[in-house]
């Protein structure tokens, strides 16, 4: 499967590992509290570790251990929850995160612009065709009045 990751489409090598399941090697997401939980494993694992989280996670729980995670997952449950936007700009513009900031699940392709102003620099979507509208709306504006966290 394809994703937009800065601006182009290149293939997901990512896989989520559900909270019961057995850890697999490659590159692996994971949520927060198996994270918390396995974190000694997961550093140690064969392969990248990403988090995917849900709104009510919060950064400040693994601020420490941003070395170690290579992808961050916004679990998008409703698209008209913006909680994510402040979270991703907590990552980029206080914590300094330097790895991929993915949005997932039920985001609106028309949101993506202001996604990006905040950090979030890759989209996945459960259909192709939405791929072709995520890159036509990072490019929405070409007049910004606010800078951006990037």
């Amino acid at each position: 499967m394809q994703i937009i990751k800065d601006k182009q489409r290149v293939d997901n090598t990512w896989q989520f590992i559900a909270d019961e399941e057995n850890l697999i090697a490659g590159d692996i997401t994971v949520s927060l509290t198996r994270w918390l939980q396995d974190k000694a494993t997961l550093i140690a694992h064969n392969g990248n570790v990403g988090l995917r989280l849900k709104v009510d996670d919060s950064v400040a729980d693994f601020a420490d251990d941003l070395a170690h995670i290579k992808l961050i997952e916004l679990n998008f449950a409703d698209f008209a929850d913006g909680r994510f936007f402040s979270q991703a700009w907590l990552l980029r513009g206080r914590y300094d995160y330097k790895g991929e900031i993915r949005a997932i699940g039920r985001y609106l392709p028309e949101q993506v612009f202001y996604l990006s102003r905040v950090g979030v620099n890759a989209y996945a979507s459960e259909k192709t065709a939405d791929l072709d509208s995520v890159l036509n709306n990072l490019n929405d504006f070409t007049v910004k009045y606010q800078p951006s966290i990037i």
